[in-house]
């Protein structure tokens, strides 16, 4: 989809420093769980990358962003109300869910965003479901619950938790591996998956930067 404006319908607090935003989906905008859009403000000529993080783009599609109070972008975003416009463009990327009958999503920081879409999707579409998150301030604390209560296997530990035992449980059983976050945390969720023996090359990866 080349850039549109695109109606903002709501934007929520999701956890500490972190808002997500419901933006109408126009037509043939066709995503899945784990790519992303670019966004910009209207008359800014700032823009950013942030992963879908809805598990559907049905009516309207999410993106969680994380507020730094310093950023140039994401403060002005936290400031959006319903009937606001963003110029959205996307979706991009290639490492998404395509109904994996086993979904294992390592996710570090934000990675939590496109974690919680594809959990969601697949576990809507009666497929099994392994979430490990990486976060001292996590946020979407509500969803993970409500994936673990749905049957998925959730591990959430704070930053200075170790990966390897979460992630080798994660991949006990098998499944499509997706990793999400920024360079750092892929380094260590790899390093994890390869303890666990388990070839990242066949990973799904995005990174943050």
């Amino acid at each position: 989809m080349d850039e549109r404006s695109l109606p903002v319908t709501a934007v929520h607090s999701v956890g500490p420093d972190a808002i997500a935003i419901d933006i109408e989906t126009p037509a043939e905008f066709d995503a899945q769980p784990g790519q992303f859009v670019k966004v910009t403000l209207p008359g800014d000529d700032e823009s950013r990358f942030y992963t879908i993080s809805s598990p559907d783009v049905e009516g309207t599609f999410e993106v969680t962003v994380g507020i730094d109070p310093d950023g140039e972008v994401a403060p002005q975003l936290a400031e959006l109300a319903a009937g606001d416009e963003l110029l959205v463009a996307g979706p991009f990327g290639s490492d998404y869910y395509e109904g994996e009958s086993r979904a294992v999503v390592v996710a570090g920081g934000p990675g939590v965003g496109p974690a919680v879409g594809i959990a969601e999707r697949a576990l809507a579409d009666g497929n099994e479901v392994a979430v490990v998150y990486q976060d001292d301030d996590p946020i979407h604390v509500d969803r993970l619950d409500a994936l673990r209560e749905a049957g998925a296997v959730v591990h959430l530990l704070g930053d200075d938790e170790e990966l390897t035992e979460a992630v080798a449980d994660a991949v006990a059983d098998g499944g499509q591996v997706f990793i999400y976050g920024f360079a750092d945390f892929l380094d260590a969720a790899t390093a994890a998956l390869g303890a666990a023996g388990v070839d990242a090359d066949d990973a799904k990866v995005e990174n943050f930067g």
